[in-house]
């Protein structure tokens, strides 16, 4: 049983969500937790790339809509925002998004390319379907190569080298400061830096998620981006995994376990 590091950041940020905690000092997951629509679409990518993801672009991109949309729909009180709601149910068409959930999905795209040419490829056709603005490609971009760069075996140092050739100004940030003053923000440029900063000095995959949570702001998808890395990083203990299992539907753990099968 493998349970992504996405998933679980985001159940474990899910009730910090609209009611920020500021601290590190809180329970990790308990009965209050829950799924949300990070986990949603990142199981969704999973499948996506589980079934389709030797196919050509355009074979690609319709079984990514396709997917995503069913898994969507499943769970309307998800916390989708308005506009991508309107496209799972409406319009599913690129509409220029930027939002962070360009990000939070794609984490599953660095767990199974073999190559950084491939970690692009596929990062931007998952993420055009819905998110085609420059920043919401960058933004998937840099989380899926954080990933793929920890599972090549790179050093903390090589993984924020890379994601400061996405976003310059990280190295000027800390989670201190970022708990004085970081806000609530839903872009992918709003996002990824706090995110990274959170798991660049963080010294566990939980002390990772802990970090996230306590700068405020969109704690579940924070969680599930700086996660995604921390759990590559540092591997996440089976305890932990085994209280997230609880919270999912099975044939959510089913599709995960076949892509990690198919991938490690």
């Amino acid at each position: 049983m493998k349970i992504p590091g996405a998933v679980i950041g985001d159940i474990v940020g899910s009730k910090y969500e609209f009611h920020n905690h500021r601290s590190k000092e809180f329970k990790f997951i308990d009965a209050d937790n829950f799924f949300t629509d990070d986990s949603v679409m990142t199981v969704a990518v999973a499948h996506v790339l589980t079934e389709y993801g030797e196919s050509d672009d355009a074979e690609l991109t319709e079984a990514t809509v396709r997917l995503m949309c069913e898994y969507g729909r499943r769970f309307p009180h998800a916390g989708w925002g308005s506009m991508f709601s309107y496209w799972l149910n409406v319009r599913p068409v690129p509409y220029g998004s930027y939002g962070n959930g360009a990000a939070m999905r794609i984490s599953p795209v660095g767990w199974y390319a073999r190559s950084e040419e491939e970690v692009r490829r596929l990062s931007r056709i998952i993420t055009c379907v819905s998110h085609n603005h420059p920043e919401g490609i960058k933004g998937a971009e840099c989380t899926a190569m954080a990933v793929f760069d920890a599972r090549m075996g790179k050093s903390k140092e090589e993984i924020l080298e890379r994601v400061s050739e996405y976003y310059p100004g990280i190295s000027c940030l800390s989670c201190d400061e970022l708990r004085k003053h970081y806000d609530f923000d839903v872009t992918c440029q709003g996002s990824l830096p706090p995110a990274m900063v959170c798991f660049s000095e963080g010294v566990s995959f939980e002390d990772t998620v802990r970090n996230v949570i306590s700068i405020g702001g969109d704690s579940d998808t924070l969680a599930a981006i700086a996660g995604a890395v921390a759990d590559v990083y540092y591997g996440i203990p089976e305890s932990v995994m085994a209280e997230a299992v609880k919270l999912l539907p099975a044939d959510f753990v089913t599709v995960l376990d076949r892509f990690f099968e198919k991938v490690i």
